[in-house]
């Protein structure tokens, strides 16, 4: 059996999204939707195994949540985002309270990726 979650973020301006999702992080623009021309925009970005569906809709999730990824390659993730002078973030490596390595970024809708390195991660 094989489980593949996909977190839902809610976004409010499809620019600001795309600014961050696809610009910062690097992700790719899979597929948008709306119903009509001037409906709120549906969309899925991926990166590798990591695929989030960003949506305007009200009602479909709450702004401001966290989404928890584990990742083999937080230096490299980092050196690539911050290197982008993104002026809206600048996330630093920090180490969690259970001590693995962490690389938190804020949306502009304030929700929070927590990417986590398993590396350090103790079993």
């Amino acid at each position: 059996m094989k489980f593949q979650s996909i977190p839902i973020m809610r976004i409010f301006d499809e620019e600001k999204a795309k600014e961050f999702y696809l610009g910062f992080l690097g992700m790719s623009l899979d597929w948008e939707h709306r119903f009509e021309a001037d409906s709120p925009i549906y969309m899925q970005v991926s990166r590798d195994d990591l695929v989030f569906h960003l949506s305007e809709h009200s009602g479909d999730c709450t702004p401001g949540s966290k989404v928890f990824v584990n990742t083999n390659e937080i230096d490299k993730l980092h050196e690539e985002i911050t290197s982008k002078g993104y002026k809206y973030n600048r996330p630093a490596i920090t180490v969690a309270p259970w001590g693995d390595r962490v690389l938190e970024v804020v949306d502009p809708f304030s929700n929070k990726v927590l990417f986590n390195d398993v590396q350090t991660h103790k079993q």
